[in-house]
Parts: C-alpha cells; sequence; structure tokens
C-alpha cells in the first residue's frame, strides 16, 4: 500500500509515550511535536492508530497544505481541491478549525469560509446541488489547521475523541481522562509486573486503562465507529483482521486495588469495570486513606488525590500531610506516583520526588511525581551505595522542564485553552484556588453534591453563568461575515425582526446549510444525540462481520464489535 502522512494528536506531556507506542505498531519517521507525533504509514497503519493506541485523542490525515493570509484565500484554495476524491454530493460533513494566526481572529469563521467553498464546489460541479452540513453524525469531518500563514487540511479518521472508549457507564465529578489515565501509567513504566493500587479512584479509569495494559487489551475493542469507516476507499476487511487479531494478549498474574470513600464512586467503578470485563483482575472497595494499610505483596501506587480546585475538603492540606505519613507508615519498599495542582500539596507530602513530569489535566497544570519509600532516610541509604534512580529517570531529570510560575512564585491556576480547542469543546470556567467547586443550576448541583462525599462535603451553590464572553464572540464572528460579503446596509444596519415568526423564518434560513434547523435550535440535547447514535450500530456492508468475542481473563465478559445493526 501506498504511505502518506499521518498525524496523531495527544496532550502535552505525552508526546513520547505516543511516539513509542507507533514505532512499536509499525510507523516509520517518526517525529515529536507539540501536543502531536507526526508519521507517515499505509491505511492498515491509519486503521493501527486509532484501534490501538492508547495516548492518542485524534489521528488526522492531510490531504492539503498551503499558505494564506485570510480567510477568503483559503475559499479559494479550498474549492479548486477535487473533493469528489474523498466525499459525495449526498453525504454531509463537519469543519473543526484550530487557529494559531495573528492574520485570523475568528476560527469558527474560517470554518464557515471552508463550509462555503465545499458547497460552492458542488454546486458548480452538479448545477445546484450541493452535500449539507452535519451536526450529529456526519459522514466526513473535516480539520482545518492554521500556523500564521501555513494552512493544513485534513481529514480526521477518529470521529468523537479517541479517549471515549465505551467502557463507561457514568462518572463523577471531575473524572480523570482515560488517555491522560493511561499515559500515566506507561510514563511509570509499569507493564503488569506486580499488583498496582489507586486509593483514590473516583470512577475507575486508572483501574481500567491498567488492566487493558496489563492484559495488553487494545482500547479500541470498545469503540463502536471511526470515522474512517465512512469514507469511500475504507477496507471493511482488513479492519477486520486488525480487530479480530487477538495474538497480542496475554495472562495478568497480580491483581489491581482500587478504593474510594465515596460510596456511590465505588459504586460508578464497580460497574465500570464491570462493563470493561476486567472484575477478575480488578478489586473496588470503599476506604478511608486514613485506614490505608501495608500491601500484602509488592505493589505500585499511581493515583489522582484531590487538588482543592474541582472538589475539596475542610482541610486539603490535612489530606495530603496523611498521603505522606500513610505511605512512610504502611507502603516502604513500594513506589508512588501522585499527580497533583498545587506545588503546596507535594510540599505537604514530605518526600523528595526522584522523578518529575510536567503534565495538564484539563486545563489544569499539573506535576506527576515518583516517590521512592524506604526505611531510614534517604543520606544512609547513599552512604550504604545503593542507587535509588535508573538511567533512563537521570536523563529525563536533565532535561525536565517544569511549568511557569507566576509572580508569586507559584504554578498558575488555569491556563487559557483557546490553543486546544481542538481538545476542549468550551473554554473552561475560571476556577479560584481552594474555592468550591460551583454549579450552573440547582439540578447540577445536586448532582455534585451527591457525589462528593468525604473529600468535598462544602455544598454546591449554582451561580449564573456570565455569557457575555459568548456573546461577544458570536458578534466578532458576524463582523466577520458581513465584512466578507457585504452584507451591511449603507447605514452599517442589520435588518431587524419585530415579530416572532419572522425572527424563526430568518434564523431558519440563516442556518439552512447546517441541516435539520429543528436540531440545531435544540442544541443542547446534541450531546444526547449523540450518544443515543453511537449505542446503534449502523450496517457498512451486505452481511455480518466476523467479529471476536473477548471474555476477559477468566470470562468476566466484556462489550465486542459484531454486527453494525
Amino acid at each position: 500500500m501506498t504511505e502518506f502522512k499521518i498525524i496523531a494528536k495527544t496532550f502535552q506531556g505525552l508526546e513520547e509515550v505516543l511516539a513509542k507506542e507507533l514505532i512499536n505498531l509499525g510507523a516509520n519517521n517518526v517525529e515529536i511535536g507539540r501536543r502531536m507525533v507526526s508519521f507517515t504509514g499505509d491505511k492498515e497503519m491509519l486503521y493501527k492508530a486509532n484501534f490501538c493506541t492508547r495516548t492518542a485523542v485524534k489521528i488526522l490525515k492531510p490531504i492539503k497544505e498551503f499558505k494564506a493570509k485570510d480567510a477568503d484565500e483559503v475559499y479559494e484554495v479550498v474549492k479548486q481541491m477535487d473533493w469528489e476524491q474523498w466525499m459525495d454530493v449526498k453525504s454531509t460533513f463537519l469543519i473543526d478549525s484550530v487557529i494559531f494566526s495573528e492574520n485570523f481572529r475568528h476560527s469558527k469563521f474560517v470554518a464557515y469560509r471552508v463550509k462555503d467553498a465545499i458547497a460552492d464546489y458542488w454546486r458548480e460541479k452538479t448545477g445546484g446541488e450541493r452535500p449539507n452540513v452535519g451536526i450529529s453524525n456526519p459522514d466526513i469531518r473535516i480539520n482545518v489547521h492554521i500556523a500564521e500563514d501555513e494552512v493544513t487540511i485534513s481529514l480526521d479518521s477518529s470521529g468523537e475523541s479517541l479517549h471515549q472508549r465505551g467502557y463507561k457507564t457514568a462518572t463523577v465529578p471531575a473524572p480523570l481522562n482515560e488517555v491522560l489515565a493511561a499515559g500515566l501509567i506507561m510514563l511509570t513504566g509499569w507493564d503488569g509486573e506486580c499488583d498496582l493500587i489507586d486509593p483514590f479512584c473516583g470512577s475507575g479509569t486508572i483501574l481500567i486503562e491498567a488492566a487493558l495494559i496489563a492484559l495488553n487489551v487494545y482500547p479500541g475493542v470498545f469503540r463502536k465507529e471511526y470515522a474512517f469507516e465512512k469514507w469511500k476507499d475504507f477496507d471493511a476487511d482488513l479492519f477486520d483482521r486488525i480487530y479480530n487479531d487477538d495474538s497480542q494478549e496475554r495472562e495478568f498474574d497480580h491483581k489491581i486495588y482500587g478504593y474510594d470513600i465515596n460510596r456511590q464512586a465505588v459504586q460508578i467503578a464497580t460497574d465500570n469495570v464491570l462493563n470493561a470485563g476486567v472484575k477478575d483482575v480488578v478489586s473496588v472497595e470503599q476506604r478511608d486513606f486514613y485506614e490505608f494499610e501495608q500491601p500484602v505483596n509488592k505493589a505500585l501506587m499511581i493515583t489522582n488525590p484531590p487538588y482543592g480546585d474541582r472538589i475539596t475538603t475542610d482541610d486539603i492540606f490535612d489530606l495530603y500531610d496523611t498521603i505522606g505519613k500513610n505511605l512512610k507508615r504502611c507502603f516502604a519498599g513500594n513506589d508512588a506516583w501522585i499527580i497533583s495542582h498545587h506545588e503546596e500539596l507535594f510540599d505537604k507530602i514530605g518526600f523528595r520526588a526522584s522523578t518529575r513530569y510536567a503534565l495538564f489535566n484539563g486545563s489544569l497544570e499539573c506535576e506527576f511525581r515518583k516517590y521512592q519509600i524506604f526505611d531510614g532516610k534517604l543520606r544512609d541509604r547513599r552512604e550504604e551505595g545503593l542507587d535509588i534512580k535508573t538511567d533512563e529517570e537521570r536523563r529525563h531529570n536533565l532535561k525536565f522542564k517544569p511549568h511557569k510560575k507566576n509572580e508569586d512564585g507559584e504554578w498558575g491556576s488555569e491556563r487559557d485553552t483557546d490553543d486546544e480547542s481542538h481538545y476542549f469543546k468550551s473554554k473552561p470556567k475560571k476556577v479560584e484556588r481552594w474555592k468550591m467547586f460551583e454549579a450552573q443550576d440547582e439540578e447540577e448541583a445536586e448532582i455534585i453534591n451527591r457525589h462528593l462525599g468525604k473529600w468535598g462535603d462544602r455544598m454546591v451553590r449554582p451561580t449564573k453563568g456570565n455569557r457575555n464572553s459568548e456573546r461577544g464572540e458570536r458578534h466578532e464572528f458576524s463582523r466577520e461575515r458581513e465584512r466578507s460579503e457585504g452584507r451591511r446596509d449603507r447605514d452599517g444596519q442589520r435588518e431587524r425582526f419585530t415579530d416572532r415568526e419572522s425572527r424563526q423564518e430568518a434564523r431558519k434560513a440563516f442556518f439552512s446549510d447546517k441541516g435539520d434547523f429543528q436540531n440545531f435550535r435544540e442544541k443542547k440535547s446534541f450531546g444526547e444525540d449523540r450518544r443515543n447514535e453511537r449505542e446503534e450500530r449502523r450496517p457498512r456492508r451486505d452481511g455480518e462481520r466476523p467479529a471476536r468475542k473477548f471474555d476477559g481473563p477468566k470470562g468476566g465478559g466484556r462489550p465486542f464489535r459484531g454486527r453494525k445493526d
């Protein structure tokens, strides 16, 4: 097969882990960038990158690279592309744009102009007929990336973000992203050689990702659909072979333990573990960390305790002080890896970290630190000539770059995530340090209060969302659109509609290019619609897919890909 360029998106700090995954899968010309890894491969490699990688968020296939200074230049180039290669006039499509440029002030306007270019291409080709934009479950997803004047048009082969594995039945407040959880485990180097413990397991993300790594089961077995399955050149037989190949799977002779003080979180984690088919290797119990006991066998701890931002407790410092004391008292001879947000919290643990990684949990600047727990003092061990660091850890420590600190010498509480809009669908709400979690309304407050438990026993208050920034963004989009198309009249005023029916008709006409107006108007239901559509397994070809049923290490049962209907 012919090789072509492919881009794998990931989170900052996990680029090297993803590069190793891709090399092991057979990728060529692997190069590491910022939050991405580029490589070359054929169609089989594209399918494997989606199905097998644990730390990739998106897999993109670039189809056009050029330079442009404004949205109109982008329009002209896109309109000249041969879109018959990838879609037809009956296809639905969706544009996603990511902008890093002073010349392009609004990413949504760029997406709007690319949509116009594709529509006009087909109008000229067919004499008036054109494909529709599909807000939900489109046939083809197009990614537009602009860095200064460099424009890259890519096909999104993944569809929904790859962190959406498909095994979770429910979650808890401030859940850990599945891609980040897998990345944390892989950064430790753990590969199932001993027990693993997470004393703040929440919904069980670390536990399940660790079980999949230990069993060497690819995360794609839970996924019901990828965007490339709707491409014109989709090879169903090739993807069947990739999916049904279980030759890499193995046995796991140890155990993975998860604890949480919150009863409902334990129940959610138990349900997720059962749904993932790993209940025979994962144990979940309700237990207070103050009651932590020395494990019987050698174990590695990987955990994500509360930070005091989104979930907090009356004395978050006391919690981290207890973590340090219990590790010293009950975890000697083992290693503990902890991810957290504030430098002051790490200080309360009381140990010097042997290795550190700068990562982001959502928009929060975090560090992932390794603590080697042993009896006695570090000075005594060094005098005995015992080496506590590996050569790889020393090499990493030499090139480690911590997060930048503010004027007070502390990490920023949150980062502006405009440059990561391909990961985050909306700009995260600013949260002040040590403040309780805030909800948008009474219903959300009730849900959060029900799940917080002891570590978040302060009641959540509903707050009124500030829509000024969103309103300003819409106005900026309108101005850009009108400047380009000359839709303002002589006095610079837009036509206004006073009665309700006229306004609805005007909106319906404006959004006619976006498909079903009723669905667009009721956009709050899109998330639920997408989830429902993913549950429906559509036929991609005649007959049945010869599915491989994986029942877990001891017949625990797990969802598998079978018929698409």
